[in-house]
């Protein structure tokens, strides 16, 4: 070891020092926005001297922008996994759309940042969107087409518009959460509530069982067993998307 080479604990004692700068970072950015955001208040949250936020990443935007990278990443990996998972295409499916409900609940500051993102794009900002949609969303949206084709083809899944198939797994949840003003006094009732989420997010699956097979005893055996093997992720907090 040369006399400027760090140690394997100084290794891991700066890995876990960014991380918890990173955390910190996370859930300020997506609380205030790029702009709003305070370095004092992520390094009082990390636990950690302001300088040391600059030494590790230069600025609050490259910080920003790691937070953004790191976030995205999770998310990814979570939606391959599901992809990549060695079951028939239409639970696969169904997988991802429960996967992407419960990201809904569980990835709020992921969902916050997207959010922030977009609207900096309708503002003709420079943002992270270009790169988020090459590091993530292209993939993903690969993986997408390549699945409902292929469960098409086998005989498995309704032969529709593949995009169209997509856009119905995916929007209904989308429209759901950012549609809860309304329903709350359309239908008189609190979306958010615990017990209206679960059961929104049994009759998502549910549906798509029925909807999108062939077979719809099949699609509808498939349903309950995804329902089955896949828990709620907690949402006593979950406030809506911002």
């Amino acid at each position: 070891m040369t006399p400027h080479q760090p140690t394997e604990a100084q290794a891991e004692r700066s890995a876990e020092t960014r991380g918890r700068i990173l955390d910190a970072a996370l859930s300020e950015f997506a609380a205030n926005g790029l702009a709003g955001a305070r370095t004092e208040q992520i390094a009082a949250a990390a636990g950690v001297n302001k300088a040391l936020i600059y030494y590790y990443f230069e600025s609050k935007e490259k910080l920003y922008s790691a937070a953004l990278e790191m976030v995205s990443a999770r998310v990814r990996d979570r939606s391959m996994a599901v992809f990549l998972r060695d079951v028939s295409p239409g639970e696969r499916l169904l997988r991802a759309a429960l996967d992407h409900f419960d990201r809904i609940l569980s990835q709020g500051e992921f969902q916050s940042l997207m959010q922030q993102e977009m609207m900096r794009m309708h503002k003709g900002e420079e943002g992270e969107l270009p790169t988020l949609v090459k590091r993530v969303f292209a993939p993903l949206h690969a993986m997408f087409q390549s699945l409902v084709r292929e469960g098409i083809a086998s005989g498995e899944l309704i032969e529709v518009d593949w995009f169209q198939m997509v856009l119905s797994v995916l929007g209904g949840n989308v429209f759901y959460f950012l549609s809860a003003p309304i329903w709350r006094q359309v239908l008189d009732f609190e979306p958010f509530d615990e017990k209206e989420l679960r059961a929104r997010r049994v009759a998502v699956v549910e549906f798509l069982g029925k909807a999108i097979f062939q077979d719809r005893e099949h699609g509808a055996v498939l349903a309950n067993k995804v329902l089955a093997d896949t828990p709620m992720p907690e949402c006593a907090n979950f406030k809506g998307l911002r």
